[in-house]
């Protein structure tokens, strides 16, 4: 009995890498005029969710830009005020 491996597994295909932003990058979305943190790729869109949490949005990823470090504490700084005013007895 002669020992004949079959075909081997199918080569890597080489992908396109991922242009733009990444998993867990906070973005802002010029045509929503918000910002938000990529969830995901659903197709040839981001998924956006809201700082705070909240209903995820499409958005071209050749639209969005990545919020340099300011921005994102900025925007930090931003919900952590809106949620302190919506609390009562603080």
């Amino acid at each position: 009995m002669t020992n004949c491996p079959g075909p081997g597994p199918e080569p890597d295909t080489p992908r396109a890498p991922v242009v733009g932003p990444a998993v867990g990058d906070t973005v802002h979305d010029p045509v929503r005029g918000r910002v938000g943190v990529v969830m995901g790729r659903v197709g040839p869109y981001l998924q956006l969710r809201p700082l705070g949490g909240g209903r995820e949005w499409d958005a071209d990823p050749d639209r969005v830009r990545r919020l340099s470090p300011a921005e994102l504490l900025s925007a930090r700084v931003a919900l952590t005020n809106a949620r302190s005013h919506t609390r009562i007895g603080l």
